[in-house]
């Protein structure tokens, strides 16, 4: 049987018309039944749901159907015809089978019986075919896809930033270095140290943390631009919210100001939620079921409230007067922890919050300042159950302020000056965020660990598949 004769399950389920002869292809699910009749579930990987098969055992031999075991992949010919049992529309009454490829049902390690997602993700090569990560990775496209489309239909301009780098973005410093020298004898400079001279780049290269820097390079030509790409963090920490490799939608815009910068944001979120729900309605209502009852509320939630905004200054005052025992001090200055963003969120406003005007000391060098000499207009957008789900500013567009700030924080001018000269040559304000992918599949999908948001994760002492 080739490709061009089949038809996916989900189109079978949606939409087949009863009586006529079909075809499909898929994986087995489930195998049951006696010696009159055998029931195979049969999945593709299109839609959640399977589409049952039914083998007349008058027309069929046990060892035509030996190898059609759970995990094995088959071609079916067949009628389409209305099921009599419950939880199906259709069936397909097969005329004929084709063993693809087999599965030893002794070692094929996804049983019909629950796994951890503990244990699934060591063997993050076969997960994609539970229930689970097959509406999580249909999910994520549906994300990927509707992310495109919104800044496509809002007149952005895609930007591929580059994934090797010499600057960092974020001053973070836990970056993956790139380097085609033998690291077990390295050129080394007179004093001793690595000669990066010698290297494929001729200096030290990383992977990046942020395609934001470039991205505000197109946004000072093209006006509004976004990348969406993958970055890395070598941070040693295995917390349920870190990789040390995701994906960044990273929005740049020339003549917004922080509050362009947050009326984009809220629009944007809201725009993806309402995409998950109106389009991945199967899959949500699955996971909805199985991982956490709440889900499709908090997503509505979202939706039907407008996002609470006050000042970083505002939101210590809440937090120092809330009768909570915190784990992390709260003070002016402090850097908020998940903690305090979920109690903004969950208990004191009950709707989503944006955060702005943040202790300058806390936030990136590249913010703009705000006269008061101790803050500036940074922006954080806080949900319930996750925290923070995009950071972003408005950009500092003065050369002066910029610079100075750069001294102060000991960043070397040689790393960054292509970013410097774009405040010498028709400087513009400008505004940005960064949304982390997974973050925002944690939060559409319900899930609890960030490993399990992203089809092979990366964290320290995991780089299989």
């Amino acid at each position: 049987m080739r490709n061009s004769e089949r038809t996916k399950v989900k189109l079978l389920l949606d939409s087949g018309v009863v009586g006529t002869d079909v075809a499909a292809m898929g994986w087995v699910r489930t195998k049951r039944g006696n010696k009159n009749v055998v029931f195979v579930a049969l999945n593709d990987g299109s839609t959640i749901h399977n589409i049952q098969v039914v083998f007349d055992m008058t027309r069929f031999t046990e060892d035509q159907l030996k190898g059609v075991t759970t995990g094995a992949c088959i071609a079916v010919r067949g009628k389409l015809v209305e099921s009599p049992g419950s939880g199906q529309r259709v069936e397909i009454q097969a005329d004929s089978v084709e063993l693809l490829g087999e599965a030893d049902p002794s070692t094929y390690p996804l049983q019909k019986k629950g796994h951890s997602l503990e244990f699934l993700r060591e063997i993050a090569h076969l997960r994609p075919r539970t229930n689970t990560f097959g509406a999580v990775l249909r999910i994520r496209h549906a994300m990927a896809y509707a992310i495109h489309k919104y800044f496509n239909d809002k007149g952005f301009f895609y930007i591929h930033s580059p994934i090797i780098t010499g600057s960092d973005a974020e001053g973070a410093g836990a970056m993956f270095r790139v380097t085609t020298l033998d690291m077990n004898n390295p050129p080394r400079t007179e004093d001793g140290k690595i000669d990066w001279s010698e290297d494929f780049f001729g200096k030290e290269a990383k992977l990046t943390v942020s395609g934001q820097l470039e991205a505000e390079l197109g946004a000072l030509a093209l006006s509004e631009v976004y990348t969406f790409g993958p970055t890395f963090r070598a941070e040693n920490s295995n917390t349920p919210r870190h990789l040390a490799e995701f994906w960044m939608i990273e929005p740049e815009m020339a003549f917004y100001d922080i509050q362009d910068n947050m009326d984009l944001a809220e629009d944007f979120l809201k725009y993806l939620i309402r995409y998950a729900l109106d389009n991945c309605k199967d899959d949500l209502e699955f996971l909805n079921k199985m991982w956490d009852k709440e889900l499709i509320e908090r997503l509505k939630f979202v939706l039907e409230n407008p996002f609470e905004r006050l000042t970083y200054t505002k939101a210590i005052e809440i937090l120092e007067s809330a009768n909570q025992k915190w784990e992390f001090p709260v003070f002016w200055g402090a850097d908020l922890q998940s903690e305090h963003e979920r109690y903004l969120v969950e208990k004191h406003f009950k709707k989503p919050v944006i955060l702005t005007d943040y202790p300058k000391e806390i936030k990136a060098f590249y913010m703009k300042q705000n006269d008061d000499g101790k803050t500036v207009r940074a922006m954080d957008v806080l949900f319930p159950k996750i925290g923070e789900i995009i950071g972003g500013s408005q950009r500092e567009e003065e050369y002066q302020k910029l610079i100075k700030r750069i001294h102060e924080l000991n960043i070397p001018e040689k790393d960054v000056w292509w970013y410097l000269e774009t405040r010498k040559f028709g400087s513009a304000p400008h505004s940005g965020f960064g949304l982390g992918f997974e973050r925002l599949l944690l939060f559409v999908t319900g899930m609890s660990n960030i490993r399990d948001v992203i089809p092979f994760p990366r964290t320290p002492n995991n780089c299989e598949f």
